[in-house]
């Protein structure tokens, strides 16, 4: 297992200068900048994360790969946006559930960019089956649902993200007593942290206690899919 200790102030400060130069000369020129401040440091927490996140389950995975693993790309894709700046401006690192190929599979999530740090768990746009599937299990499921969100502990640690429908979901009345969470188009919930909060060398635990306030959302969202936990 990787020394991770932290990051360094360099990440933040790289993704604020590729902010105001989103561009490919200006990246080129600072690549190996890239490599030593983000990619580097990035891919030894996810290395580092690996044995925590198979104590948190064994269907979830951290894959310390520069493509095809944990860490999401850097590269934008531009083919479908108005927006044709080629990089992201964050560093994402998702640790997705051993079924899921996207980032709409079950998973635990971190997002890094200024003013902009923070920790998610669930479900981010799954598609349309699987979303029926999760709303079906917390009308078949109701008592079970309340005691993961209302836990004082749950509501403590984190909050509710993503979007929601504003009107009930075809099928679904409106007075149904758990309607504003069947109208939920994203079921993940997140914990917002302060930017010194990476350089912190116990980093990683915090990380941990978050994913685990988390465990009971997932569990339940992962039956709901009829895959592991």
């Amino acid at each position: 297992m990787s020394d991770f200790k932290g990051f360094s102030p360099q990440l933040l400060s790289f993704l604020d200068e590729l902010t105001v130069n989103n561009n490919r000369l200006w990246f080129g020129e600072n690549k190996q900048r890239y490599e030593d401040a983000v990619l580097s440091p990035a891919l030894s927490f996810v290395e580092h994360m690996a044995c925590k996140i198979e104590k948190l389950s064994p269907y979830f995975e951290a894959i310390p790969k520069r493509s095809g693993g944990s860490l999401m790309r850097v590269y934008r894709d531009t083919r479908f946006s108005k927006d044709k700046t080629p990089y992201k401006t964050n560093l994402g690192i998702q640790f997705r559930h051993r079924r899921g190929k996207d980032i709409h599979a079950p998973g635990y999530y971190l997002h890094i960019q200024r003013n902009e740090v923070f920790l998610g768990v669930g479900c981010w746009r799954p598609d349309a089956s699987s979303l029926a599937k999760i709303r079906q299990r917390i009308v078949d499921k109701p008592e079970a649902w309340r005691a993961i969100v209302d836990k004082p502990s749950f509501k403590r640690q984190l909050a509710w993200g993503g979007d929601s429908l504003k009107r009930p979901p075809r099928g679904y009345s409106g007075d149904h007593p758990l309607i504003d969470s069947l109208k939920r188009k994203d079921f993940i919930v997140i914990k917002t942290l302060d930017d010194a909060a990476l350089e912190n060398e116990d980093f990683t635990r915090q990380v941990v206690k978050v994913f685990r306030a988390g465990e009971p959302l997932m569990r339940f969202l992962c039956e709901a899919l009829e895959i592991g936990f």
